[in-house]
């Protein structure tokens, strides 16, 4: 790689994800199929109550895990995406099951696979009940590792959906990277240094220990955010900040967000990465965000050990210290 490259802007399309081209793909697929309710995670009306599921899997993040030949977190990151879309939903996750795809069996990368679930369905507080395992040479190269959480809510648990204008933003903290834009932050590390690499910042052994850390899970917020009347919330997941358009069509003004942690100033020095793209790419520091009345917002940031990182205005968009998104 010359200078040139080394020095060139990156971005996650130019990684090879592209963000408009997969939501495109994503409406055609949900065109075809049929819309179901909820944003985060599909509903259905069992009776007194709604079954909530959500679908994920791990992502790139298992290339650096690969690298390390230390699958022992990525486990924890398959239940976190997952359950953290349903607690988006004011949906409870009780149940979860995995899917591990691979090219040839390896007990030591299974064994360690199934105690990174473990821990995370007990941080979760979820029950894992099963799952799949299929060896298919021809298709996967390595391993691809997803799954599925079930949860439930009755009818009056489930948040409004929308924020309202004039509602504040409380937000939490992330724990990393997550399971988001790894593709953009591999490319960029990698560029001059490896994943074996010391790291210079933080408790990490290792560069690639630090893109490792795991997805942090947000079901402890679930019962502070319905006491204290939640409108709307979002997992700042795939697409970074552009996920609080999910809380409806107004402007989210962002004074006051969570400092990012020093592996996303890596990430952006190392790949040159634009404002921009990092706020569309990745939490930047704030793995969650709840919108309701300003009265009860203060309570609840207490309560779940966050702060009031903005408002909702009339407009569009995303605002997050003059940054337009």
């Amino acid at each position: 790689m010359n200078d040139e490259d080394e020095s060139e802007e990156l971005t996650y399309a130019a990684t090879g994800v592209d963000i408009a081209e997969s939501e495109a793909a994503t409406a055609a697929l949900v065109g075809a199929v049929g819309e179901s309710a909820g944003d985060y995670a599909g509903l259905l009306d069992i009776g007194d109550r709604y079954l909530g599921l959500a679908t994920d899997g791990v992502g790139t993040k298992l290339l650096v895990a690969e690298a390390l030949s230390d699958y022992s977190t990525v486990g924890i990151d398959c239940i976190a995406m997952n359950a953290n879309d349903l607690v988006a939903a004011g949906v409870r996750p009780v149940a979860f099951v995995d899917y591990l795809a691979v090219d040839e069996p390896d007990e030591r990368f299974a064994e360690q696979i199934g105690e990174g679930l473990a821990e995370g369905a007990e941080r979760a507080g979820i029950e894992l009940v099963g799952g799949e395992t299929a060896v298919m040479p021809e298709v996967v190269k390595g391993l691809d590792l997803a799954g599925t959480c079930a949860g439930l809510a009755a009818k009056d648990a489930l948040f409004p959906g929308r924020a309202d204008v004039g509602d504040a933003l409380v937000g939490v903290p992330s724990s990393g990277i997550h399971s988001n834009g790894l593709t953009l932050a591999r490319t960029a590390v990698t560029r001059e240094d490896d994943y074996t690499d010391p790291c210079p910042f933080g408790d990490y052994d290792t560069l690639g220990e630090a893109l490792l850390e795991p997805t942090r899970i947000y079901t402890d917020l679930l019962d502070p955010m319905r006491e204290h009347g939640v409108n709307a919330a979002a997992h700042v997941t795939g697409g970074g900040w552009t996920n609080l358009d999910r809380l409806g069509d107004h402007r989210y003004a962002i004074d006051d967000p969570f400092d990012p942690q020093p592996v996303f100033d890596y990430v952006q020095e190392a790949g040159n990465v634009s404002d921009e793209e990092m706020h569309r790419t990745f939490n930047m520091g704030t793995g969650f965000v709840a919108a309701l009345s300003l009265s009860d917002a203060e309570a609840l940031a207490e309560a779940v050990d966050g702060r009031i990182i903005g408002h909702v205005e009339d407009g569009d968009g995303v605002s997050i210290r003059g940054l337009e998104l």
